[in-house]
């Protein structure tokens, strides 16, 4: 079947509400102008629990079915990105730096979508818990409100999310069983040499040469240290050092990304950027300190979970729009934090073409708000039936 009939009803509002949404981009984990929106409009449809002051300013709102069942988890996230916005758009950010480049506001939209149907019909058993969070763009907002017990405490048995997806038709919906996204992990390099006069290098121990050598070097991993048919991707993306042309630098900093699917490989790229960092350094008669930082881990769907979501799926948007054995990517989601404390699936929803996410000149299609929450709220329909 199509978008519900009474969710299209409120196309007009939940446009306004993305609009506004977009309007005031708010960063990490300080988001109290969306909060206190988000908040409004829950408490307007009736909500049964409004739960605020979750990882600081994310929130869960629990609407209740028709007799006993299960509690689903629906989760949207809150936050912008620190980018200037190049719109043009009458709605466009009022907090200049800061933007909704990545969809996350009309992600917010589709949920309280949802929220307003579900809790005016409650044509389900059970409860469902709708998660709204602050900071996937920065340090793990999903982490946060599950190390506060949020599965636990509101018993959530299943978890799902959508993210918008430009470049896809316009209301496809895109998952697949098992790995969808990527781990990320970072990697900070800080070598130190002696300094000294460009005319006179042999004076020098140059951490600039060295820097060079260190990022060749690194490298070597996914060609020469992994199989080749595991996803892995290393890279270089900062070196930093010199002042002048006649100077050779006291100091070298390198920076990159590190996106695995497995563990064991993940392992073995520490392993071998220890042993690259260390040998190099010796080679040049420098010394070089490596910290690695573990990020999000990889976002696995559930298959038998991501196999009903996508069978909800065509019911909303026919066969040919729902795909549900897509290529995993390489970019990563805090969504990974829910699905490793409880089974669930992440879903991509087309948007049509236009600038990618993380873009300047993004902006999410109204247009698909209507279908996200008519996902969700027939997600919880089919798997929460009543009686």
């Amino acid at each position: 079947m199509p978008v519900v009939n009474r969710i299209a009803d409120y196309a007009d509002e939940m446009k306004a509400w993305r609009q506004h949404l977009h309007s005031i981009p708010e960063l990490a984990l300080d988001l109290p102008k969306t909060a206190a929106f988000v908040k409004e409009q829950l408490l307007a449809m009736g909500v049964d629990e409004l739960h605020e002051g979750i990882a600081t300013s994310g929130m869960v709102a629990i609407i209740n079915g028709r007799g006993p069942g299960q509690t689903m988890g629906l989760r949207a996230d809150m936050d912008a990105l620190p980018i200037m916005e190049e719109t043009g758009k009458d709605y466009a950010s009022g907090h200049a730096g800061n933007m909704h480049a990545c969809g996350h506001d009309g992600h917010t939209t589709m949920l309280l979508g949802a929220a307003k149907y579900l809790a005016e019909t409650r044509n389900f058993a059970g409860r469902v818990a709708l998660i709204f969070q602050p900071a996937e763009e920065t340090i793990g907002g999903a982490r946060i409100m599950v190390e506060e017990g949020v599965i636990e405490r509101f018993d959530i048995a299943e978890v799902y999310a959508l993210h918008t997806a430009p470049g896809f038709p316009t209301g496809q919906f895109v998952t697949t069983p098992g790995p969808i996204m990527a781990a990320v992990d970072e990697f900070h390099i800080h070598i130190k040499g002696l300094g000294g006069h460009g005319a006179l290098p042999h004076e020098t121990r140059d951490p600039v040469v060295a820097a060079c050598g260190i990022a060749q070097a690194i490298q070597t991993i996914v060609s020469r240290n992994h199989f080749a048919l595991d996803d892995l991707v290393v890279s270089v993306t900062q070196i930093h050092t010199g002042s002048a042309d006649n100077i050779v630098p006291e100091t070298a900093y390198i920076n990159g990304t590190v996106r695995t699917f497995d563990k064991g490989v993940q392992a073995m790229v520490m392993r071998r950027l220890e042993a690259i960092v260390a040998g190099q350094a010796q080679a040049y008669d420098v010394t070089a300190e490596l910290n690695y930082e573990v990020g999000y881990p990889a976002t696995v769907n559930t298959p038998s979970k991501a196999e009903r979501a996508i069978d909800v799926a065509r019911e909303i948007a026919g066969e040919a729009m729902a795909i549900g054995d897509c290529e995993r990517q390489m970019g990563a989601e805090d969504f990974s934090f829910f699905l490793e404390a409880r089974p669930g699936a992440y879903l991509f929803l087309g948007q049509g073409e236009g600038p990618s996410v993380h873009h300047p000149k993004f902006d999410f299609n109204d247009d698909i708000a209507p279908i996200g929450a008519s996902f969700f709220a027939r997600m919880v329909e089919r798997l929460q039936p009543v009686g």
